[in-house]
């Protein structure tokens, strides 16, 4: 969690305090405004979350803080902490290399290198050390190597099923507070340690009005930089840019001064070398727009290999929106359907709250809209479509103050199926469903096919539906088939204070549809043309399209896709078919096409579908539902020239692995959702629970929770030490003049 993250930081600065560093340079100070006994704000918890790649000590026994070459007289601490401090570790070295794909791809691979020196623990004690990496948009791990003395400890993905393949010790979290964070411990690391760590993941794109961005978190505090004149610190910065397309690339800007290298038809190379007083205190961004005018696109071709789970050739079909400014966007008829059950408690429901006051206040003149709460209960601002003006949106403003109120339980088919009822007439207008919910139910399987029916029955102009998932509680993989089946949008908050702003952006993107009912000609000269979505997207003016999939064929030199604009006219754009060599499609593709196929295996049950996941995720070594990830530890020794390598003699299954766990979504929590449990999110707490009752099984629980009245146990577990002595004697003092009365019952008259 993120106040306990963050109070953990706090007490490792404050332990710093103890720590002569060369020179005699003062120890850092924690972040102002933070009190052991008290919470943290959110502001100064916030200041002390990693806004980079960071190590921590993990340390249990305060009397091991101490400099490790400059050993000092420290007063003796008696006592352990409970839970650990996290100590941030000095960082030596830092390089960033980033490779992004551009046009339709839209995303970037991230390798990170860097060194931490363990400067806070004695040479004599060891402690764990904790890596934790913060991701940028839509982040997934793709592998991590880390080096301590003669130890390597290397990710590896494997299948679920293949139990013999290794030999679990433990497990521990690799998810840390958000979703987008990454977290790895190294046990047992040296005071004075050098951690060497690779660090590779991906994340998305940003695109924004024809420019698309990639924003990698790079903001190191400054408790983290090594004295000048102990360490020289030398920052460096590789990007390369594939564009994939011959329009030509307009370069927006920087956050770092980067130096153009080499430029190779649609390859371009910066890199930024440097020696630094300080690491960088600044996020790495790099910008640039794809110059279209208009509507644009191409087609990515590259034939299979042979480690590919599908021997046909794969295709990644782009469209960008272009920055038309006078491009008509549809008018919209949109009905909300908003989840109100009890677990939407607190912050959730504010947060959607606030990000409906946006959503309406976006509405234009010409659209159509109509708002449904939903828990056990149905609840609708109006009978039918109402038209938007001032008046309505007040009204609607009024509605949604007074009846957003988290209770009951969660019932989605009836809402999806009341919304379509109303988009019967949308008033010429493109139907659209956004559907918000944090919960998982048991029919699901059973609603994506009910809604793929009633959509198919409504033509070209079928309702589009677009789905926001909260939590981890709710099953993403059927928000994401149902966004699927009805060419919508499917998006997903994990922390409270990220629903907001992600709210709005997806409403922002599924309301600007410039195109509708996409179609490629591609069948006319190839048989096997294959999607890995369900249906083709429309296109939106707030992001550009992708379209991934698998043919068999020769193609032509240039395809055709069609489609209608606002006024209902076709519009044609032409595709040039292009065989890439320098983008590796299957690697840039990977997440995209886990996802949608494992959103397919789910509502299939397919297990043909599911080993092609398998595949994938081991071939990319990126997480799945069907996979797992471990880490793996080797022993290296060491070789002329500070050169390293594994010893000969250790096998797979001689190596401590250890399983990794929070880096999958799972498929929902049905029990948690009838349950009304609202900590499906990195920043809240679980509910409390009593240990003593996790510990009874069986009779003696049902019986246990018969007898105990749980409010009342709950209650007594808040109160302070002299409140509990107090009640404590108050309960010896009833049990005595308990215990008098029996004995004067069965005693009283006898000598």
């Amino acid at each position: 969690m993120e106040e306990d993250f963050a109070r953990a930081v706090e007490d490792g600065l404050k332990l710093s305090k103890r720590l002569v560093l060369p020179g005699g340079a003062p120890s850092p100070r924690p972040v102002p405004g933070m009190d052991r006994g008290l919470l943290p704000d959110a502001a100064a918890a916030s200041s002390l979350l990693p806004s980079a790649p960071m190590a921590y000590a993990v340390v249990v026994d305060p009397a091991a803080v101490d400099s490790p070459d400059v050993p000092s007289y420290q007063p003796h601490v008696y006592g352990r902490l409970d839970p650990p401090a996290l100590i941030p570790l000095h960082m030596r070295e830092v390089a960033l290399a980033v490779d992004c794909a551009a046009a339709g791809c839209a995303a970037a691979e991230v390798t990170l290198r860097a060194r931490w020196w363990v400067h806070c623990l004695t040479r004599s004690c060891d402690c764990h050390c904790r890596i934790v990496v913060p991701m940028g948009e839509q982040g997934t791990i793709l592998g991590a190597e880390v080096t301590v003395g003669k130890r390597s400890y290397k990710t590896h993905v494997i299948d679920v099923e293949d139990q013999g393949a290794v030999k679990i010790a433990k497990t521990e979290s690799g998810g840390l507070l958000k979703r987008q964070f990454f977290s790895l411990t190294i046990p047992q690391v040296g005071g004075g340690e050098d951690i060497f760590a690779t660090i590779r993941w991906s994340q998305k794109l940003l695109y924004d009005n024809g420019q698309f961005s990639v924003d990698i978190p790079f903001q190191f505090p400054q408790y983290v930089n090594p004295l000048p004149k102990v360490f020289m610190k030398k920052e460096k910065i590789q990007l390369t840019l594939n564009s994939g397309v011959s329009n030509e690339i307009v370069l927006k800007g920087s956050s770092h001064p980067l130096k153009e290298r080499s430029r190779q038809g649609e390859k371009l190379s910066f890199f930024h070398e440097a020696v630094v007083e300080n690491w960088s205190n600044k996020d790495f961004t790099f910008a640039y727009s794809v110059y279209s005018g208009d509507l644009s696109g191409g087609m990515l071709v590259q034939p299979s290999t042979s480690d590919d789970y599908d021997d046909r050739d794969m295709f990644c079909i782009f469209l960008l929106p272009g920055n038309n400014q006078k491009r008509k966007v549809f008018r919209n008829a949109s009905v909300f359907i908003i989840d109100t059950s009890g677990s939407m408690q607190g912050k959730p429901l504010e947060s959607v709250k606030n990000a409906m006051y946006t959503t309406l206040s976006e509405l234009v003149q010409g659209d159509y809209f109509n708002i449904i709460t939903f828990n056990d209960e149905l609840h609708s601002f109006s009978s039918c479509l109402e038209q938007v003006n001032e008046k309505t949106i007040e009204n609607a403003r009024e509605w949604v103050n007074t009846n957003f109120i988290a209770e009951g339980g969660t019932d989605i088919m009836h809402p999806l199926s009341e919304a379509i009822a109303l988009l019967s007439n949308s008033h010429n207008a493109l139907p659209q469903i956004f559907l918000v919910t944090d919960g998982s139910v048991e029919d699901e399987r059973n609603i994506c096919r009910t809604v793929k029916e009633q959509l198919a029955t409504r033509g070209s102009k079928s309702p589009r539906i677009s789905t926001f998932g909260l939590g981890s509680y709710c099953n993403h993989y059927f928000l994401r088939m149902l966004a699927s089946i009805g060419k919508g949008h499917y998006d997903a908050a994990f922390d409270t204070g990220s629903i907001e702003g992600r709210m709005v952006q997806w409403f922002q993107k599924a309301s600007s549809t410039i195109v509708i009912n996409i179609s490629i000609d591609a069948t006319k000269y190839i048989r096997e043309f294959e999607v890995d979505s369900e249906y083709i997207q429309d296109i939106s003016a707030k992001c550009p399209l992708c379209v991934s999939g698998r043919y068999q064929g020769k193609l032509p030199e240039t395809l055709t896709a069609k489609g209608y604009l606002a006024d209902m006219s076709e519009i044609s754009i032409e595709l040039r078919v292009q065989h890439v060599k320098d983008i590796s499609l299957d690697k840039v593709l990977a997440k995209q096409q886990m996802d949608l196929l494992t959103a397919k295996a789910w509502f299939y049950e397919n297990n043909q579908l599911e080993m092609k996941v398998v595949k994938l995720s081991i071939q990319n070594s990126i997480p799945s539902e069907y996979t797992r990830t471990i880490l793996l530890q080797n022993f290296v020794e060491k070789i002329e020239q500070g050169k390293q390598k594994p010893k000969k003699n250790s096998t797979q299954n001689e190596q401590s692995a250890t399983s990794l766990n929070g880096l999958t979504l799972g498929f929902g929590d049905t029990a948690a959702t009838r349950e009304n449990l609202s900590a499906g999110f990195g920043d809240t707490k679980p509910p409390e629970r009593f240990e003593m009752f996790d510990k009874a099984v069986g009779c003696c629980s049902r019986l246990t929770d018969c007898c105990c009245c749980m409010c009342f146990i709950n209650t007594c577990s808040k109160m302070n030490d002299r409140c509990a002595i107090v009640m404590v004697q108050l309960c010896g003092a009833l049990s005595c003049l308990a215990c008098f009365e029996c004995c004067s019952l069965c005693c009283g008259g006898s000598d």
